[in-house]
């Protein structure tokens, strides 16, 4: 316990804005669709309080797939993307240990299907970039957390989350014109219609974004 507040700004930022992003357009395989679906569930509408031990039973789930289909890159990322979730509920040392995990799983996706779920390796490793704390205590790289979202956008220009997460990542280092701009165009994103409450999240969170940034403009 003592060892959580050198960890709250990750924490904090983890949990406002690090909900990863995985959710795609393409139909999904039945068992990585449940895992979808489970992950909106516990992500939106289980209570805080709860989520602890649901996004555990979900790793489990997600790990089982892994280890059965090892050469799956979208499993990969979906166990990549709770854990990283599951983080920012999380807290203290466990949540830097679960962000180094779903990096390492996010890289092996990588090297198998670079343009694996629409892009969202690279937006959810940009992600994690940009929120981890920096050395000595994680691996945050704001040079590293760009690129990698400029290249969740060359591969996905028009979805809700690259856009939404660039927009993240540009308002927190100043530049709102920019953020501005990649926050509107994640809101113009077309719906995806086998993730509504995946959809209806995410949106939330983008409007939340715009509100933020036209208060501070």
């Amino acid at each position: 316990m003592t060892a959580k507040p050198l960890f709250l700004p990750f924490v904090v930022m983890l949990a406002l804005a690090m909900v990863p992003t995985c959710v795609t357009a393409a139909p999904l395989p039945a068992d990585l669709r449940d895992i979808a679906h489970a992950w909106a569930h516990v992500t939106y509408e289980v209570a805080p309080g709860a989520q602890d031990d649901a996004y555990q039973a979900l790793e489990a789930r997600a790990e089982k797939l892994v280890q059965t289909n090892p050469g799956d890159a979208d499993a990969k990322v979906w166990l990549a993307i709770i854990l990283s979730t599951h983080a920012g509920e999380h807290g203290g040392l466990g949540a830097l240990g679960m962000a180094k995990q779903a990096r390492a799983l996010l890289e092996q996706a990588q090297a198998i299907q670079p343009d694996a779920l629409d892009g969202s390796i690279y937006t959810t490793l940009g992600s994690l970039y940009d929120h981890v704390p920096g050395w000595p205590l994680g691996f945050g790289d704001k040079d590293k957390a760009r690129a990698l979202l400029l290249k969740a956008l060359q591969v996905n220009p028009d979805g809700i989350d690259s856009n939404y997460f660039y927009a993240d990542f540009l308002y927190r280092h100043g530049d709102r014109a920019g953020a501005l701009a990649a926050v509107k165009k994640a809101l113009a994103a077309a719906p995806r219609p086998d993730q509504p409450l995946a959809d209806r999240g995410r949106r939330a969170q983008a409007e939340k974004l715009l509100q933020t940034i036209q208060s501070h403009s």
